[in-house]
């Protein structure tokens, strides 16, 4: 073995991973969190500096989900691309990918090729390049374009009478039917050179002339709501107008954060020490994104940790001891509030009036009000960890909010986070996304569909 073959073996005996998180796959990425945390695996942010591309779910059988076609282009060799669809898999997959990486020096070896969509045809090669984002505008050959996505807006505020977008549809604060409602003679190439968006002319809010620019975020973003697609426009660094779309929910199941009071809705006997771990692991969850968005990286990686066990058998006493500790230690910090004071703030009454319930509605206030909300409700599921009472049939509050209304929770957030981003500096965006934290799991196809007025 020469002095490069053991540079190599070094440099991939922990190979950086970048996780691609898939709608109605939350289990499976819990599941490779952990695994990669007890291996020490660094995660990769880019493509670039990932050596594992890896999958949490099921690629889309109708080829809507080659963007991670696009992604995959981007890592360097060598590099494994896997998917990991069912819980209990994460361990084997990596193991597969590691000895990949290590045996086969200069190779790509994809395990999880794109489904070729009925017909035959690969989305992978449309408009002869690879990849591309959901809702990517594509030529349909009679001059104009349409979009491939389905459930957002972006179109021009200026084509429709200023008229700002308040939810993720046609722009009224109702939900699309799957098309932007764009038209041009010019082709995606025209329009955007090398695949970048040009920008434009527009009067910002102070009646300057400014450029102003389109830009997605999601869906593959590290700490971010799995299969949520933001696309906003920018003039300088404020947000002048947002958009919302979701990648669709395939497997019909319960969400999983939602389980506990679903099932005892349906009769089921579910402890209320169950509905406790899951409510705190859930709220862990989110605090995780909130802070490592935030730059706090040590506590947020401690609130996985605890997420983790409080979705294990871990003692009850200890673990609720620790989750009161962070949350005191995360309440403390004055550096955090002056950060995220101020952000997107969300009245009780508009947010009722939109069918936000939940922490979001209990905060009465801005991106830090809701972070408190979730470190108080912490403390209180710490603190029911050992009550093996059943849960009451009709206690439907999961972590997001109500369950028994006619929308999910998830829907009043995705409705109001468009117009909490409008006017917004663009540095605070993620942050107050991160703060509503919403679950695409809730969507169902069906939920979709209905929507979007099928």
């Amino acid at each position: 073995m020469d002095l490069r073959d053991r540079l190599r073996r070094a440099a991939l005996s922990r190979p950086g991973v970048m996780l691609v998180a898939l709608p109605g796959a939350t289990r499976v990425r819990l599941e490779l969190e952990a695994e990669l945390r007890c291996r020490g695996w660094p995660r990769s942010e880019t493509p670039a500096a990932a050596d594992l591309l890896v999958v949490a779910g099921e690629r889309d059988l109708l080829g809507e989900d080659r963007w991670l076609d696009g992604i995959w282009e981007g890592v360097p060799k060598p590099a494994v691309r896997l998917a990991v669809r069912h819980p209990g898999d994460a361990a084997a997959a990596l193991d597969t990918g590691h000895r990949l990486l290590r045996e086969d020096a200069g190779t790509r070896h994809d395990l999880a090729p794109a489904v070729p969509p009925p017909g035959g045809e690969s989305t992978a090669g449309r408009n002869g390049r690879p990849g591309g984002g959901p809702g990517e505008r594509t030529d349909d050959g009679a001059g104009g374009s349409h979009d491939d996505g389905g459930h957002h807006d972006d179109g021009d505020p200026d084509d429709r009478g200023g008229e700002q977008e308040s939810g993720h549809g046609d722009g009224s604060g109702g939900h699309g039917d799957g098309h932007g409602g764009h038209s041009s003679h010019e082709t995606p190439e025209m329009s955007a050179p090398a695949g970048l968006p040009m920008a434009e002319r527009a009067e910002d809010r102070d009646g300057l002339t400014l450029d102003r620019l389109r830009l997605p975020l999601g869906p593959a973003l590290p700490d971010w709501p799995a299969g949520l697609i933001l696309r906003l426009v920018l003039q300088g660094d404020v947000v002048q107008r947002a958009g919302t779309e979701t990648l669709p929910v395939r497997r019909r199941k319960d969400p999983f954060w939602d389980e506990p009071w679903l099932r005892a809705a349906r009769g089921e006997t579910v402890p209320r020490a169950e509905a406790a771990r899951r409510r705190c692991a859930a709220h862990l969850d989110s605090l995780g994104r909130f802070l490592a968005v935030a730059g706090w990286d040590d506590p947020a990686a401690r609130a996985r940790r605890l997420r983790d066990g409080a979705l294990s058998a871990e003692p009850g006493d200890r673990l609720g001891e620790d989750v009161v500790s962070l949350a005191r230690r995360v309440a403390r910090s004055r550096a955090l509030r002056l950060l995220t004071a101020g952000l997107g703030p969300l009245p009780a009454a508009e947010a009722r009036a939109a069918g936000v319930s939940g922490p979001a509605h209990t905060a009465d206030g801005d991106a830090y009000d809701r972070l408190l909300v979730w470190l108080d409700e912490l403390g209180r599921a710490a603190g029911q960890f050992g009550d093996e009472r059943p849960l009451a049939r009709e206690d439907r509050a999961g972590p997001r909010g109500t369950l028994d209304s006619a929308a999910p929770p998830s829907r009043g957030l995705l409705d109001v986070l468009p117009g909490l981003l409008s006017g917004a500096e663009f540095a605070g965006a993620r942050i107050v996304v991160a703060s509503l934290d919403p679950d695409i799991d809730e969507l169902t196809a069906a939920d979709r569909r209905e929507a979007a007025g099928v």
